[in-house]
């Protein structure tokens, strides 16, 4: 018995309970099915585009928001040192106030003599201290009379003064920084009444006239 070789027009066997049609191959799918897609991947890149646009404008105002915050807290810092700085200043210009008898009584002291020994030693180192605090004295003999930093307490009259002058300091003023602690209480010269008129009387149109006789008579 001889073999028989299959010819070329033999179809391939079937699975069993397969039809025909499945041995055949599938056709690719139509390009027309690639629109849908299309349009889906468009729909999904304008909605990421609508949440980017979203998301930066959060940003923006976020940006905003912690740029006004962080410019009120610089001033809120700078409100609290400009007050520090002022509670600092008032504490400092009350315990110079409380000391200003004690430096008039070193003062005293010192135009008696009595500044001697062991208290010398002491009052100017007060006195250095206070110094060094930002105490100042002011007021001398022979300055014009400013009623802002000076309190007149002796008044009088002097030829030799052009205008109001303290001719004597009887107490010291003193200041810290800009704030006067006391003013300098002084004695005060003005120039003497009429001596102003004395003068423009003897003016030399007034002496010219004088010496002329004044008109002729006729």
């Amino acid at each position: 018995m001889t073999e028989e070789t299959p010819g070329f027009d033999e179809k391939p066997d079937v699975p069993s309970g397969a039809t025909p049609d499945d041995a055949e191959p599938k056709a690719a799918p139509s390009s027309e099915g690639a629109s849908p897609a299309g349009d889906a991947a468009a729909v999904q890149v304008a909605g990421l585009t609508a949440q980017l646009d979203q998301v930066r404008t959060a940003l923006g105002e976020r940006t905003a928001d912690l740029q006004r915050l962080q410019a009120e807290y610089q001033n809120y810092r700078r409100r609290v040192e400009r007050d520090r700085v002022v509670v600092k200043e008032i504490a400092i210009a009350s315990l110079l106030t409380e000391l200003l008898p004690v430096l008039d009584d070193i003062g005293r002291a010192r135009e008696h003599g009595e500044l001697v020994g062991g208290f010398k030693s002491v009052a100017e180192s007060l006195e250095t201290v206070a110094a060094k605090m930002g105490l100042q004295q002011f007021g001398k003999e022979g300055e014009p009379f400013d009623p802002m930093i000076h309190e007149a307490l002796m008044h009088s009259y002097a030829p030799d003064v052009t205008e109001t002058t303290c001719v004597a300091i009887l107490q010291p003023g003193y200041r810290f920084g800009e704030r006067n602690l006391r003013p300098a209480r002084v004695a005060v010269a003005e120039p003497q009444p009429g001596a102003t008129q004395a003068d423009k009387g003897d003016s030399p149109e007034s002496a010219d006239g004088k010496e002329n006789g004044g008109p002729e008579e006729g």
